[in-house]
């Protein structure tokens, strides 16, 4: 194979500039439809201007951004590729003995390092600006939401309780307060607090160990305080009411992540609030699907590429030129449905859930490389 770093880089700038301006063409129409719907809910609340419409739609810019990358990358390259093949250069530099692999090499680095960017870079900003969006979208925009609506107003959690046996869980019931603006009764921040309070303290077989009623339960420094709190044992005998002190890894922002939507969780954070979710008795299927998801976009960048080299490097005076990018672009969609699918399936346990998150990103991979293989070596 034939490496010239000239080719290599000429091919490599075009290919990012086409992927950077149909990423851009994609955001403002996605933005501009989103805006939009976001101004149709907002025309039944009077007291809601165009400045929150417009504010949620700002937030959400770099989620939209991660979400359309790869179709960015097979759109663009579709493009860059083609545009090369029509002026003949791409034919030019085949007669001079250079491979198709030989100037691919430089926009597939370049599609690999946009798929780390997106991973490493994007994403932790997509994620705390899309958590402060969706914040919004239920304060002024939604109605009868937040977690004040799950099982008639009432939270469960389920933690780990060492304090009786080594492998024993708490279950936490009680009515989250509601705070005074009337926003989510969730907030994030150091203070968090139940209103009748039943806690079930159980063995790892579940068999009951002891049960706590309180009127009030306050989550402070890592342990949940009750007071006046009345301990009933295994033998439903009900002991004086006084101070109890839980122990806990649950914080405030914890149980609200643990409801929100996995993208709206940091990437690096990501692991260790997976630990604490399973720990804590919750499922974490999604979150671990979207960390895979993550990790597996780089590779998806690159089949990408590889998809758009294939379905566009054909020679014009073949004809069918259409039919090639049509089949670019709906085997790009095909992957989307794919992934889709994966991912559904992932969360409901019918796929692991390393299948369900790489599944599209290598499925794309060996598609392209084969249709590169056919076409340059078949």
């Amino acid at each position: 194979m034939v490496f010239t770093p000239t080719l290599t880089g000429y091919v490599a700038r075009g290919f990012l500039l086409a992927t950077l301006l149909v990423m851009a063409a994609l955001i403002g129409l996605v933005a501009l439809f989103d805006f939009i719907e976001l101004l149709r809910r907002a025309a039944t609340r009077p007291d809601v201007g165009y400045a929150v419409p417009l504010e949620i739609a700002a937030m959400r810019l770099p989620f939209v951004a991660l979400q359309i990358l790869p179709f960015a990358i097979l759109l663009g390259g579709i493009i860059a590729f083609w545009r090369l093949t029509r002026s003949s250069e791409l034919i030019v530099a085949r007669a001079a003995g250079i491979s198709a692999w030989g100037f691919l090499t430089g926009p597939l680095v370049v599609a690999v390092l946009l798929g780390m960017l997106g991973t490493f870079g994007i994403s932790p900003i997509s994620s705390a600006l899309l958590a402060r969006a969706e914040r919004l979208d239920m304060t002024f925009l939604r109605t009868g939401g937040g977690l004040s609506s799950l099982a008639g107003g009432r939270l469960w959690l389920r933690q780990a309780d060492r304090a009786l046996e080594p492998q024993g869980v708490a279950i936490i019931s009680g009515r989250p307060v509601a705070m005074r603006d009337g926003t989510d009764p969730l907030p994030r921040g150091p203070r968090f607090e139940l209103q009748e309070v039943t806690i079930w303290r159980l063995s790892a077989d579940d068999r009951p160990l002891a049960r706590l009623e309180a009127p009030r339960a306050r989550l402070i420094d890592g342990a949940w305080v009750m007071e006046e709190a009345v301990s009933f044992g295994a033998d439903r005998m009900a002991g004086p009411p006084a101070r109890v002190s839980l122990p806990t890894e649950l914080t405030p922002d914890r149980i609200q992540d643990s409801f929100a939507s996995p993208e709206t969780l940091d990437f690096w954070a990501l692991p260790r609030f997976i630990a604490v979710l399973e720990e804590a008795g919750f499922s974490a299927v999604r979150h671990r699907i979207q960390f895979q998801s993550l990790l597996a976009l780089p590779v998806l960048a690159l089949g990408m590429a590889l998809l758009a080299a294939g379905f566009s490097m054909r020679q014009t005076r073949r004809g069918g030129v259409a039919q090639m990018i049509g089949g670019g672009v709906a085997a790009g969609f095909a992957l989307f449905v794919l992934d889709r699918v994966s991912n559904e399936m992932g969360e409901a346990g019918s796929l692991p859930v390393l299948l369900a998150a790489w599944a599209p990103a290598l499925a794309g991979l060996l598609l392209a490389l084969a249709l590169l293989l056919h076409l340059e070596d078949g």
